[in-house]
């Protein structure tokens, strides 16, 4: 896989048109994101369209981008398995890039979707032990999923609760699109 040093792509951006396609979910790019990104969240991610509304530029690098290069990598092997080879990894991603001091556009804040997990999580684990102790015993089984459902997200590495939450409608913007500030 190919990768890049974000001043080395900051670089490469103030020489030319640089195609640059930050991953994160729509509120994340909403909150910061580096200058020129546009957003195409990852778990919709179409390399073929992305790649056809190129205008001619297939033979420039594609450059991905996310919070710290996770996901980044797992589009850039997307778009591989797509067959599309010109594809860069941008290493240490938005986090590295505002780091760095480079130029970024900011907007609304908006709570994680990692701290969203753990409120949920917590509240239902909270509920299912307070309804076991005053309603019924059973209830408790509701803790013992929401605890199960953790380790298996650890284990794995996906979070179902994560993709429920991630598609909820305060973790969408208003046009439906790509997300603008």
């Amino acid at each position: 896989m190919q990768e890049i040093d974000v001043k080395q792509l900051a670089g490469k951006q103030k020489g030319g048109d640089v195609d640059l396609i930050d991953v994160r979910m729509p509120t994340e790019y909403r909150e910061v994101h580096a200058d020129g990104a546009k957003n195409f969240p990852l778990d919709a991610l179409d390399p073929k369209a992305i790649a056809g509304s190129r205008n001619g530029r297939s033979d420039q690098p594609l450059y991905l981008i996310c919070k710290s290069g996770n996901r980044s990598s797992k589009a850039v092997q997307k778009f591989l398995d797509a067959g599309f080879e010109n594809v860069v990894n941008v290493q240490g991603g938005t986090s590295a890039w505002v780091e760095a001091g480079l130029p970024v556009v900011r907007g609304k804040k908006s709570v994680s979707l990692e701290r969203q997990v753990r409120i949920a999580a917590g509240f239902l684990a909270l509920l299912g032990a307070v309804l076991g102790f005053f309603v019924h015993p059973y209830f408790v089984g509701i803790s013992a999923f929401v605890g199960a459902g953790l380790m298996f997200a650890g284990i794995t590495d996906t979070c179902a609760m994560g993709m429920m939450l991630a598609k909820m409608p305060w973790n969408k913007c208003s046009d439906g699109g790509s997300c603008s500030v």
